[in-house]
């Protein structure tokens, strides 16, 4: 969905890591002392104060590997509900991940060449101007350096009127195609939904089954995250505990209820439903070989200067995962999400240390931006 301000790193010793349960060596109500003078629940209070983001919610493993989950705001305007600790929320295009991970499954069994033109599986789909899919590779589909527009830059300037409009994946990709290539194929780096579209419809031409059947069985069942899901066709809710989310077009705008949405826009770029607890254990269970054998996780991990996937400097892409230098020093795997309602920011890094927020809103301005990357920051850095 929408470009990301994301962050993460190029490095390839792969450490261990694991997850722990949420902490419970002292009782509730000291825990939640604790935590209210914590240097990440103040990063949290700050982003639900004033007219930006409704809520926010993190979980967060630190270098001891004590597990926290933290809230803020609320969970609905009208109501004031508080937000439940347990609550699922739109992860954008922290959708993409999942989608890579199927394609370089399948590259690892053989039925899928990294270096082959996305021709070779979907024959004749790509043609425009300055676009030929004879010419350009399923690894610059992944690695965004394929030069094929982002077809959400058109539909996202109407949003509102498209909030319940269904869309197949092609529509989606012929929207992209009415426009000139953005550089011959391999020549740079520019972040496009449209690429992770035609993943998805690579994997299904090479399957024969869904794209989100595959990442449910893939990956989903395989590593058991049990609050991770593919939305079925024509579901436009969240099931589960989950806090609603809020568009406005402006900063100073009115917050528009949008938990109810369409999410075909998104599909295999987009589409999916998770927890930050989730997102953590799958980059966990990524980077720590879980998931893909190890040809296939150093070319996910290979990646190319991404100057403007965020709001700091200094970031990287691989194939379908990103990478940055974290101000305290070393470096973090992670994506991140934005679609109508939510954002989500997450990283995880090879000592250990795991950090997934959501705020209930899309950032209208950089500064907001800035300040939900600096959130994380603390979460991985304190």
């Amino acid at each position: 969905m929408p470009k990301f301000t994301l962050a993460v790193a190029a490095v390839l010793a792969l450490a261990g890591l694991g997850t722990a349960a949420t902490l419970t060596s002292t009782p509730p109500a000291a825990e939640a002392a604790t935590i209210r003078h914590d240097a990440v629940q103040q990063q949290l209070d700050a982003l639900a104060k004033g007219n930006s983001f409704p809520g926010a919610i993190a979980t967060v493993r630190d270098r001891s590997g004590r597990v926290r989950t933290y809230t803020a705001g609320v969970a609905d305007l009208t109501t004031h509900a508080p937000i439940a600790r347990d609550s699922r929320v739109r992860i954008g295009s922290n959708t993409k991940p999942f989608t890579a991970t199927v394609v370089l499954q399948l590259v690892g069994e053989g039925k899928v060449d990294l270096d082959a033109p996305i021709d070779k599986y979907l024959p004749g789909m790509v043609r425009g101007d300055g676009l030929d899919g004879r010419r350009i590779t399923v690894r610059q589909i992944l690695q965004h350096t394929s030069g094929i527009p982002d077809y959400d830059d058109v539909l996202a300037g109407d949003y509102l009127k498209l909030q319940h409009v269904y869309w197949e994946p092609r529509e989606l990709v012929d929207v992209a195609l009415k426009h000139k290539a953005s550089f011959p194929p391999g020549t740079s780096w520019e972040y496009s939904n449209t690429n992770y579209i035609l993943a998805g419809l690579l994997v299904q031409k090479v399957t024969g089954r869904p794209i989100g059947e595959e990442i449910t069985r893939r990956v989903i069942d395989r590593i058991g995250l049990r609050d991770t899901y593919w939305p079925a066709l024509g579901d436009q809710t969240i099931a589960g505990p989950h806090p609603h989310g809020y568009y406005k077009t402006t900063p100073t705008g009115r917050n528009v209820d949008v938990t109810e949405l369409e999410p075909s826009p998104g599909w295999s770029a987009g589409a999916m439903i998770s927890t930050p607890a989730d997102l953590n254990r799958f980059f966990t269970a990524l980077i720590n070989g879980k998931l893909l054998r190890p040809a296939q996780l150093k070319q996910m991990l290979t990646t190319v200067p991404a100057p403007d996937l965020d709001v700091t400097p200094g970031g990287r892409y691989g194939l379908g995962i990103a990478a940055r230098p974290l101000p305290c020093g070393g470096y973090a795997w992670g994506h991140g999400g934005d679609i109508f309602g939510f954002e989500t920011r997450n990283e995880v890094t090879t000592d250990g240390r795991e950090a997934a927020l959501a705020v209930t809103s899309m950032p209208t301005t950089e500064a907001d931006a800035k300040r939900v990357a600096g959130a994380l920051d603390t979460a991985l850095c304190q």
